[in-house]
């Protein structure tokens, strides 16, 4: 196996298909409202907070683009369709759960989502005892790529940031880890790895069921 001793995971595009949901429900909004080409700032938000989100589409669109307005619309869409643990998991989660646990790793999550919204998906889905911690966007002043995050996570589980797996899918989420010092191991969503990302990460695996294996041997 591996020598570590935690594994810090991102939420959204990680262990949820969250981020391909809010996508969808913007490319509903771009289409009901005429707004072109919202994939690539949507993209460029991946692993950030609200406030970041905000900036990057108002740097798209102009500061008259009614972004306060369209997300409250999103976040309805969202919620309707999947709250109340019909949130799809990714395949691969429980297992590389059952497997840190059965082996005493520390697990953590590192979300740059507001907090009730990440304890209210683990807790529907079932997997919140899973983690010794819990940190959110909220928790801190600075959004990945700054690494605040991951070392916040590290010091509430008492693990040295070298001694712990990152995983995440986002680039902003792996520039995080790198940043911290942690191993970061990307497992793509909705962009896939370019030679940035394969530089900072440790390993670009497909799956967390291939990201199990990786840690064992």
């Amino acid at each position: 196996m591996k020598d570590f001793d935690a594994v810090v995971f991102d939420m959204d595009g990680v262990i949820f298909d969250s981020e391909r949901a809010v996508m969808n429900c913007w490319l509903k909004l771009a289409d009901k409202y005429g707004i072109e080409n919202i994939e690539k700032p949507y993209l460029a938000c991946t692993g950030t907070t609200v406030q970041k989100t905000k900036q990057i589409m108002l740097e798209a669109y102009g500061d008259d683009f009614p972004y306060d307005e369209y997300a409250k619309e999103a976040s309805r869409m969202y919620h309707e369709k999947y709250d109340g643990g019909r949130l799809p998991m990714k395949s691969g989660v429980i297992e590389i759960l059952d497997f840190l646990k059965g082996n005493g790793k520390k697990i953590a999550l590192a979300s740059s989502t507001r907090k009730e919204t990440v304890i209210n998906q683990l807790r529907d889905a079932k997997i919140i005892d899973y983690f010794d911690e819990v940190i959110t966007g909220d928790m801190v002043t600075k959004s990945k790529p700054e690494p605040d995050i991951f070392l916040l996570a590290c010091e509430k589980i008492g693990v040295k940031p070298n001694r712990a797996y990152a995983i995440e899918d986002s680039f902003n989420g792996i520039r995080a880890a790198f940043r911290g010092g942690l191993k970061p191991i990307m497992v793509p969503d909705l962009l896939p790895a370019d030679q940035e990302m394969r530089e900072k990460a440790e390993e670009v695996i497909d799956n967390l069921d291939n990201v199990v294996l990786y840690l064992r041997n």
